[in-house]
C-alpha cells in the first residue's frame, strides 16, 4: 500500500481493515498505525537517534486515541530535542514504576513485620499486623511508599477517628511511621510523612489497666481465686499471677529451664521481658508450692502454663482475663490480668510500706536518665526475696479474712 501523507483522522483508523501483510497508516513525525493481519491496530513512532533507526511502542487503538498517540510523540520529540533517546527513556520509567509497584505499603509493612518477629511476642506480632490489615492495608497497601503523603495517611487516620477509635488511631499513626522510617532507611522512601500530622488527630484519654487496692475486695477476690472450676493449668496461672505480679505475657511465658523451685527463683531472659532486660522473681513459698502442682501436668513440655489446644505452646493470652469475667469480675472497671501489677505496687507501698526501689526493680521497672540503661536484675534481689515473701504471707491473711496489719518492715 502506497505511504500516506496525510494526517489520520480516528475514522479512517477505525476503518482499516486487516490484510494478508502486516501495513501501516502514517501520520507525520514519524508516527504510525500498524495494521496487522489479525485486524489489531497498534500505535508506534521511528525516530532517528545517533544515525540508528529506533522505534517506539504507545500502545493500541482505540484503547489509545489519535490525540493520545500524537502527544505521546510530541513528548518523545521533546526528549529528542535535548539529546536524551526516548526509548531509553521509557526503559527507565517502566523500570522505576516495576520498583515502585514491588515496594507497595503492604509489601515493606510485611518485610518490616518479619525483621521485629524475633524481638516480639507473637500476640504483639499478630496484633500489629491485624492492626495494619484492618485499618491501614485496604487504603494505602497497593500505593507506593514513595508515593504516600501525610494528607492520604490523614484521611486513613480520620476513618478510625469516625469510629470514637481515637486511641487506635494514634497506634496505627505509629505502625505507619514506623514502617515509613524503615521505608526511608532502606532507600525507598523520603521520609516518614506522620511528623507533619503531630497535633491532628483528637486526643485519647488514657483509662489505666482496672485494678483493685481495697484490701478487703482484694481477700474477696482471692477467695474467689480458690473456687475456680476452670482447668487446672488456667486455675494455677490465676493463683500464682498475684504472688509474682508479672506481666500477662511473661507469666504464661514462664518456661520450667527458667524456674530453680530449690532457690525460689525465676529467671526472665532478655527475650520474653517488655523493656528487652533480663529479670529475677523471687518466688514465695506459696508460689513455689502452686508451680510444684503444674510438674505433672507440663514438667516434660518447655511452658509451665501449656496451651490447651497446643501444649507445645504457652496459655492463651485471653485466658486470665477469661477467667476472671467467668468468677464475675468486670475486666473492663475492676480488675485485669496486668492489674495485679498496680495492685501490688499500691498496696505494698501505701499499706506495707515497703521501698519504692525494692518495687520498681521488682516490677522491672527501668530508671528513667542516663542510668536507665544499666538495669541490674540483681538490684535489690535480697530484699525482693523477703518482700515477695512478706506479700504472699500478706494476700494469705486477706485470703482468710484475718485483719489488715500495717508491716514497717521498710527502712
Amino acid at each position: 500500500m502506497p505511504r500516506k501523507t496525510m494526517p489520520l483522522t480516528p475514522l479512517e483508523i477505525k476503518g482499516a481493515k486487516p490484510q494478508n501483510k502486516p501495513y501501516r497508516l502514517f501520520d507525520g513525525g514519524g508516527l504510525y498505525v500498524e495494521v496487522s493481519p489479525s485486524g489489531g491496530k497498534l500505535w508506534r513512532m521511528k525516530y532517528l537517534i545517533d544515525g540508528k533507526e529506533r522505534r517506539l511502542s504507545f500502545g493500541a487503538f482505540p484503547a489509545v486515541s489519535l490525540a493520545d498517540a500524537r502527544q505521546r510523540r510530541d513528548e518523545a520529540k521533546k526528549l529528542l530535542a535535548n539529546g536524551a533517546d526516548p526509548g531509553e527513556v521509557k526503559k527507565s520509567q517502566k523500570a522505576t514504576r516495576q520498583v515502585e509497584l514491588a515496594n507497595t505499603f503492604k509489601a515493606v509493612s510485611l518485610e518490616w513485620l518479619e525483621k521485629q518477629k524475633p524481638k516480639w511476642e507473637e500476640s504483639h506480632f499478630k496484633r500489629v499486623k491485624a492492626r495494619l490489615d484492618k485499618n491501614v492495608w485496604p487504603w494505602l497497601g497497593e500505593k507506593p511508599v514513595s508515593d504516600i503523603e501525610p494528607v492520604s495517611v490523614l484521611e486513613v487516620l480520620r476513618k478510625i477517628e469516625e469510629r470514637n477509635a481515637h486511641y487506635m488511631a494514634g497506634r496505627v499513626k505509629e505502625s505507619i511511621s514506623r514502617v515509613m522510617n524503615y521505608a526511608t532507611a532502606t532507600g525507598r522512601a523520603k521520609g516518614d510523612p506522620t511528623v507533619a500530622l503531630r497535633d491532628v488527630l483528637t486526643a485519647h484519654v488514657e483509662k489505666h489497666m482496672a485494678s483493685i487496692t481495697d484490701p478487703k475486695r482484694v481477700g474477696e477476690i482471692l477467695r474467689a481465686f480458690d473456687a475456680f472450676t476452670g482447668t487446672h493449668t488456667v486455675r494455677s496461672a490465676l493463683l500464682l499471677a498475684p504472688l509474682v505480679f508479672a506481666r500477662p505475657g511473661e507469666l504464661r511465658h514462664m518456661r520450667w529451664v527458667d524456674i530453680d523451685l530449690i532457690a525460689g527463683l525465676w529467671e526472665l531472659d532478655r527475650g520474653s521481658m517488655k523493656m528487652r532486660q533480663p529479670h529475677i522473681v523471687p518466688l514465695s513459698t506459696q508460689a513455689v508450692e502452686i508451680i510444684k502442682g503444674m510438674q505433672p501436668v507440663s514438667e516434660h513440655l518447655e511452658y509451665v502454663f501449656p496451651g490447651g489446644r497446643d501444649p507445645k505452646r504457652p496459655m492463651s493470652d485471653a485466658a486470665i482475663n477469661a477467667a476472671l469475667r467467668r468468677l464475675g469480675i468486670d475486666t473492663q472497671e475492676e480488675l485485669t490480668g496486668h492489674g495485679f501489677r498496680a495492685m501490688a505496687r499500691t498496696i505494698l507501698r501505701e499499706r506495707l510500706g515497703f521501698d519504692s526501689e525494692w518495687i520498681e526493680a521488682q516490677l522491672s521497672h527501668k530508671k528513667q536518665g542516663a542510668l536507665g540503661s544499666a538495669y541490674d536484675r540483681t538490684l535489690f534481689l535480697e530484699q525482693r526475696k523477703g518482700m515477695m515473701q512478706a506479700w504472699a504471707d500478706y494476700l494469705d491473711k486477706l485470703k482468710a479474712g484475718g485483719e489488715v496489719i500495717q508491716l514497717n518492715t521498710a527502712a
